[in-house]
């Protein structure tokens, strides 16, 4: 009969240990790990193999802080995210211009100061469905 097997030697996936090491991170950001500590854990996080192991590295260390949880950020730090971050940007940045071109048509002819939405909502749209969907969102909650 094969025994059970322990919560603490399941094997653990990359997720897993990218997850120690972002709070490996944010530990060494709010001054519980100074550098050479930090990068010691991290090397040491990519060679584990099971949960037990994950558990040694942060021990010693207070549970996450909730503002390292929520850091607020919307875009994730992957090429589609930085993708989405400045593509965003670059909307923005032509739907003020649009919005600015438009406004001043309109004091110096009947033309409606609303016509910049002709440009920045369909583009818009697509966007907020890519994110919407996914493309470059940043995890929430158990990162």
């Amino acid at each position: 009969m094969s025994e059970a097997l322990k919560p603490e030697d399941v094997r653990i996936s990359d997720a897993d240990r990218q997850a120690v090491a972002d709070r490996l991170r944010a530990a060494h950001a709010e001054g519980y790990l100074d550098l050479a500590e930090y990068d010691e854990r991290v090397t040491e996080v990519w060679r584990m193999r099971t949960r037990g192991d994950l558990g040694r590295v942060t021990r010693d260390l207070p549970a996450a802080s909730a503002a390292a949880r929520r850091d607020g950020t919307v875009f994730s730090a992957t090429p589609g995210g930085v993708a989405m971050k400045v593509l965003s940007i670059i909307w923005l940045c032509l739907t003020a211009a649009a919005a600015a071109g438009t406004s001043v048509l309109a004091l110096l002819t009947e033309l409606s100061p609303w016509w910049f939405l002709v440009f920045s909502a369909p583009t818009g749209a697509v966007l907020l469905t890519l994110w919407g969907a996914g493309a470059g969102r940043a995890r929430r909650g158990g990162r």
